[in-house]
């Protein structure tokens, strides 16, 4: 079963929400405040910054993925997924020193013109969706991330990255800086 389609407009706006609490967030951290370990997670609060970020980098190229997996028979979309499951600790771990990484090589400033171009990017691709488009799915690795759901459609992946934005919100620990 999929999952249920959010519409077009709410995509926008929880996009628009976190492009401005992204901004927000940046601009009233401290050196310090970003240092400092994040709840739940390895990451420091930068890296996860940086990761949240790359949940909507990773959803510009995964709508491509949509696109060309949703054309394969089901039973091959199915297959599809299990091998990416079995992949999930090397994915793990590079998703994991990638956000190291990212946050290491790219400034405050740049994370946020990064983050306002991708987010951009995607409102352009949203709105040039057909409402068919939206509407196809495919099967998706669920053990990657708790809100990849068993069949998602293009709709769900443009609004997957809200979702992984939000969860590690919630991770952040720059509470007594920036809310």
């Amino acid at each position: 079963m999929v999952e249920p389609m959010p519409l077009r407009s709410e995509i926008h706006a929880e996009m628009e929400r976190a492009r401005g609490d992204f901004h927000a967030l940046i601009d009233h951290s401290t050196p310090g405040g970003l240092a400092r370990l994040s709840n739940g997670t390895r990451w420091t609060n930068r890296e996860l910054l940086f990761h949240m970020l790359f949940g909507y980098l990773i959803t510009r190229n995964l709508r491509i993925v949509v696109k060309i997996v949703t054309r394969l028979p089901l039973s091959l979309q199915g297959a599809f997924a299990r091998l990416l499951d079995a992949a999930t600790r090397p994915f793990d771990q590079i998703n994991y020193l990638g956000s190291c990484a990212g946050a290491r090589v790219l400034t405050s400033v740049r994370m946020e013109r990064w983050c306002d171009r991708v987010i951009d990017s995607l409102h352009r691709r949203l709105d040039a969706e057909s409402d068919a488009a939206l509407r196809r799915s495919m099967s998706f690795p669920v053990r990657w991330d708790p809100y990849f759901a068993q069949r998602m459609s293009l709709a769900n992946v443009y609004h997957y990255a809200t979702l992984h934005f939000d969860h590690h919100r919630r991770q952040l620990t720059l509470s007594d800086e920036a809310t």
